[in-house]
């Protein structure tokens, strides 16, 4: 345990004890929803006295424990001092129910809203928005804490060319070597050692609903779990899979399991390129008879992998990089930086997703002059 972790915790049990009760239409003018999710709702706020423009994070209170409430809103008020880190403003209360804080609003959306499908955003907008999130997860990281939700609807906008990104929403936080169970869910950003849970009663639901899985019934407690250790290599995995989101609009594979075949291509590139695999070092207790798949990667230079192929070497060393199905090899966000600055997609794509964007901002155009000529305006 940190320093900062530890002093979290005190943070916390101070924090108990001076939570107060408070009507928020008498605080606030609230003005309309930012999002919302399993923890609750983001409403944006005006306070009434300061004119101050902010983000509500309601959480009920039926299904949130007091101390995740105080936990996500303390790390984020005295640990979140990175400019691309969103800090709570000091207002925590309660309602009859909810838990209540303030924070930093993004007034221009998040991530999701600006990554076009199957298009993306461009070249020199996305490392932009990497340089940040490097910065951002290397300071959490040096604190001792892993985020594990890294997604786009999780990175807030600042400004309409995300020239300031702001990385958010803290529920998944835990402190780096925390134990526990390990879960698989069908996603890109999925890390490949996770599925040695996959087919558990365990459900994603369970440890991110605010209650760390406390409120399991007892037949899933008579399932057999994988316990595994917090690490920052799950952010780095997450980093790389949001970056090729960014430049593609599309996810490198549906999800990280040894039937995917877009993840397999992906693997037998990867092992192809670095050499004989090591094993799979996930972070898990030893389970079973310790067995393996099938290796890959038996040929010495293995094509690119087609999903990869419209990225210059540069990018696909970034992304080789983030993205080593070894969590012990995987890079850390921080020397992600050292691949900024050059070209990652190759010329011939580079054409091809501009000209997808002038079409798609020429068909917006479109439709919005369709839309004031029915408003009858000019």
């Amino acid at each position: 345990m940190t320093a900062a972790t530890q002093l979290l915790d005190e943070m916390c049990h101070l924090t108990a004890q001076s939570l107060t009760p408070m009507d928020t239409s008498e605080h606030f003018k609230v003005l309309k929803l930012l999002g919302e999710g399993s923890y609750g709702k983001v409403m944006l706020a005006v306070h009434r006295k300061r004119g101050t423009p902010m983000a509500l994070k309601f959480f009920p209170r039926e299904s949130t424990s007091l101390l995740s409430f105080l936990r996500e809103y303390n790390l984020s008020l005295s640990f979140c001092t990175h400019p691309s880190l969103t800090r709570a403003l000091g207002i925590a209360y309660s309602t009859p129910s909810h838990y209540v804080f303030a924070q930093q609003a993004g007034l221009f959306g998040d991530l999701y809203d600006v990554i076009m499908p199957e298009v993306g955003m461009e070249e020199d907008c996305c490392q932009r928005v990497v340089s940040q999130l490097c910065g951002a997860l290397s300071h959490l990281h040096s604190l001792g804490f892993v985020h594990r939700d890294i997604k786009p609807e999780n990175v807030f906008l600042c400004d309409s060319a995300c020239r300031w990104v702001k990385l958010g929403d803290f529920g998944m936080v835990k402190a780096r070597g925390t134990r526990v169970p390990e879960v698989w869910y069908s996603s890109p950003y999925c890390t490949p050692e996770a599925e040695i849970a996959r087919g558990n009663d365990d459900s994603w639901r369970s440890i991110s609903d605010g209650n760390d899985g406390a409120k399991e019934n007892k037949e899933m407690e008579k399932k057999s779990r994988v316990w595994v250790s917090v690490e920052p290599s799950t952010d780095s995995w997450a980093l790389g899979v949001l970056t090729y989101a960014m430049l593609t609009g599309s996810h490198p594979w549906a999800e990280t399991s040894s039937d995917c075949h877009s993840y397999l291509k992906y693997q037998e590139w990867f092992d192809g390129t670095k050499g004989p695999a090591d094993e799979l070092d996930v972070w898990a207790e030893p389970q079973g008879d310790g067995t393996d798949g099938a290796e890959l990667g038996e040929n010495d230079h293995s094509p690119t992998a087609p999903q990869f192929t419209c990225f210059t070497p540069l990018a696909c060393s970034f992304f080789q990089s983030l993205l080593d199905p070894r969590p012990r090899h995987r890079g850390r966000p921080e020397d992600g930086l050292s691949y900024l600055g050059g070209d990652w997609v190759m010329e011939k794509e580079r054409v091809r997703l501009e000209e997808e964007r002038k079409k798609s901002r020429g068909k917006g155009a479109i439709r919005n002059m369709k839309e004031r000529e029915g408003r009858g305006e000019r």
